[in-house]
């Protein structure tokens, strides 16, 4: 078994019911940071590095909200989204980018995707906050 699946399997374990996060940010130090500061406030998150990877390990109906940076190599925010969508389409997902020019030039092309956008550097208890409020708004 791979360490980090291991690792997601205690962590639902320990939050059995929680809310589940797929986070993908190709910065580790960003994806370390988010995660930590999510499941300290009771979210199971799965976490990657590689975009690729997690769209590879993507389990459909498994995940309250998607987590997604936008500039990411080899597939961005916007693309791993569309194909994730493939898989499930009742995927809800924040973006998250150090560039808001990136976000603006998408919903230009793209008006009608759902999706809602973050500048980093967030603070955790504001991303936790809107992160609660997406998940109610799609249990509505």
């Amino acid at each position: 078994m791979d360490p980090n699946e291991e690792h997601v399997d205690k962590v639902e374990q320990r939050h059995s019911g929680s809310n589940r996060i797929f986070l993908v940010d190709d910065e580790p130090d960003v994806v370390h940071t988010l995660k930590i500061g999510l499941e300290a406030t009771g979210f199971v998150v799965e976490a990657f590095n590689d975009p690729v990877l997690a769209l590879s390990r993507f389990k459909p109906g498994k995940y309250d909200l998607l987590l997604l940076d936008v500039k990411m190599p080899i597939i961005n925010g916007f693309e791993l989204y569309e194909e994730i969508k493939k898989k499930d389409s009742n995927a809800k997902a924040f973006l998250l980018t150090a560039n808001e020019v990136y976000y603006e030039s998408f919903t230009e092309i793209f008006p009608n995707m759902d999706l809602d956008c973050y500048v980093k550097p967030v603070e955790i208890e504001e991303l936790v906050h809107h992160v609660n409020q997406q998940i109610k708004r799609s249990v509505q």
